[in-house]
């Protein structure tokens, strides 16, 4: 039996997150029936991750077992002549037998962004949030976005209804950058509690604003007190992308 990593990419404006759900469309539960097709197999998909509704990825792994012999390269060929047009397979491997999609992973990369514009775009509905008109400095923002550097507890930046009981995480780099009217949150770490990106980029806004002070020490006080209350709101999961996942 072969154990096999694929990686995929996805348009999440339709669906209601990775997880397969009952009574909604999600990215597993129309990515997993195509691909037992091609296998002509049954198969327990491992995902790397949980993207909420409306989520993007740039970079998603999914490891699964398979007895059936099909080339990693005829794999992908077969996934994206029947994956629907906001979906497709990008490469594939076989990996060791006791590989994880999920807790073999070392490592996420999140973008955020945001078209920082007093005029609506009508062709990113969906892809970023598309009108955010108070003016974003963004050299100001990177400055402070250091604040979120290194080891900590971060349960100022996880919204309730989380599962995971840790959490202490790693993030090992935090930048902002500017280009043109778009604005770009790149944030890299060992792992992301619920919501964690969407509130630390909404902390920086805050920040933006004045609601905070734009320091990284100011930063760096919210992470220590552990208080939610402290950090800023949530931004819209529309400019939220899953851009890159790491593995040894």
């Amino acid at each position: 039996m072969r154990n096999l990593l694929l990686h995929i990419a996805y348009n999440g404006s339709r669906y209601h997150g990775y997880q397969v759900q009952q009574n909604a469309v999600s990215v597993a539960g129309t990515f997993q029936p195509v691909l037992e097709k091609i296998l002509a197999e049954k198969v327990q998909l491992k995902g790397c991750s949980r993207t909420d509704t409306g989520v993007h990825a740039n970079d998603f792994a999914v490891s699964f077992k398979t007895n059936c012999r099909i080339p990693c390269e005829g794999l992908v060929r077969a996934l994206n002549n029947d994956l629907p047009p906001d979906m497709a397979a990008l490469r594939c491997e076989e990996v060791d037998e006791e590989f994880h999609a999920r807790y073999s992973c070392t490592g996420k990369r999140y973008i955020y962004k945001i078209r920082n514009s007093e005029i609506r775009s009508p062709f990113e509905q969906d892809q970023v949030w598309v009108y955010y008109k108070y003016p974003i400095d963004a050299e100001a923002l990177n400055a402070a976005a250091q604040g979120f550097i290194g080891t900590y507890d971060y349960q100022a930046f996880c919204s309730p209804g989380g599962s995971v009981e840790d959490t202490v995480r790693t993030i090992y780099e935090f930048t902002v950058r500017r280009d043109g009217e778009m604005v770009e949150f790149s944030v890299t770490g060992s792992g992301f509690l619920y919501n964690m990106v969407r509130i630390m980029v909404g902390t920086l806004l805050a920040a933006g604003m004045g609601k905070i002070p734009c320091t990284p020490e100011a930063i760096r006080a919210i992470v220590l007190s552990k208080n939610r209350a402290r950090a800023g709101g949530r931004v819209p999961p529309c400019g939220l992308y899953l851009d890159k996942v790491y593995y040894e």
